[in-house]
């Protein structure tokens, strides 16, 4: 069986390689042409792009709508919060062993639970599980500080295993340009590890599963084993994303487990395309931008936002990507018909 190809994934590596250098380029490039605060706004952006390329491996090749990846991405960041609070620990490294380990664990458990059903129904039983979650932060204050969070301040964190230190003078501006290009390095190692992924035969067992459940299965394909490996995989790209975000943010709090985070995830994919593989990064980078502007610019920014987000959605039904793929297209086809 010839298994379809997903979005622009039919690309060779070497015009994958040339595609992505300009923009390895520019991003490196970022922290010298703009000032500290764009430069984490685009931090921020990275780390969500890291949750949104990692469930898009659930709804995009695997086909499965998650509403409670809050609970993964607040795992991983309460992890690291509670390790210092509790231990002391100083070390990037160490919150993110620890971190991953941890939501290593309950995703691995969730998983077990959720993989089994479909549709809807999987959708609910996601959320309800990060409820469940959320509800522990909330009510078990005097562990998680609740609504107070836990803080977590930058100057007791400490790079590349002591390498790199925070304090003294103009200590903020070097953890923001120093915190750029570490979070940028783990991007680019997440997006190449992805990459290979869907590009894998798992991958394309996934697509698969996709397509068409009932064939995959009379082709030998493990369904729920499959479907179980994608959800575990997802969930650690959530929960690196939370360990990552904890440090920029400063503060852990209830909120990040919550639904209406997960539905920001559900967003950001969707904004982006998550018929495509780079997708889910353009919508995280865009939807944090947009929501950044929009809570400086009006008390009722939920509702702005909303508003803006619902007009992309209708005008770009495929996702930024999908958007400009397509004028890509037309563009090249234009002088071929000219020619003709």
């Amino acid at each position: 069986m010839k298994l379809p190809q997903f979005g622009s994934d039919g690309l060779s590596v070497t015009r994958s390689l040339a595609l992505a250098a300009p923009v390895v380029l520019v991003l490196a490039a970022i922290p010298q042409l703009v000032d500290p605060y764009q430069t984490q706004l685009l931090t921020y952006g990275l780390i969500f792009g890291i949750a949104a390329l990692g469930f898009n491996l659930l709804l995009g090749y695997t086909g499965l709508l998650s509403f409670g990846h809050s609970a993964y991405f607040g795992l991983g960041a309460y992890a690291a919060a509670f390790m210092v609070k509790y231990l002391g620990v100083g070390s990037m490294e160490l919150y993110i062993l620890g971190g991953l380990l941890v939501t290593g664990i309950v995703t691995a458990a969730f998983g077990f639970v959720c993989v089994g059903y479909t549709r809807i129904f999987f959708g609910i039983l996601t959320l309800a599980l990060s409820q469940v979650l959320w509800t522990l932060a909330y009510k078990f204050f005097w562990v998680t500080g609740g609504t107070d969070g836990i803080r977590v301040p930058y100057r007791s964190l400490t790079l590349l295993f002591g390498m790199f230190e925070f304090s003294g003078p103009r200590s903020y501006q070097r953890f923001i340009g120093a915190y750029y290009y570490y979070v940028l390095a783990l991007f680019f190692a997440c997006v190449v590890l992805m990459w290979v992924i869907v590009h894998s035969p798992f991958g394309k067992a996934l697509q698969a599963i996709r397509d068409n459940e009932t064939r995959a299965r009379f082709l030998g394909i493990g369904v729920a084993r499959y479907r179980w490996i994608s959800f575990m995989i997802s969930g650690l790209f959530a929960g690196l994303a939370g360990i990552l975000w904890v440090p920029l943010n400063g503060l852990v709090t209830p909120e990040i487990v919550y639904w209406p985070f997960s539905g920001e995830i559900v967003f950001m994919t969707v904004l982006g395309g998550f018929r495509s593989f780079t997708g889910p990064i353009v919508g995280a980078v865009v939807f944090n931008y947009l929501k950044t502007y929009a809570v400086a610019s009006t008390e009722y920014w939920q509702a702005a936002l909303g508003i803006v987000l619902v007009v992309l959605v209708m005008v770009l039904p495929t996702g930024i990507v999908g958007a400009l793929s397509r004028l890509a297209r037309r563009g090249r086809s234009r002088p071929e018909e000219g020619g003709a």
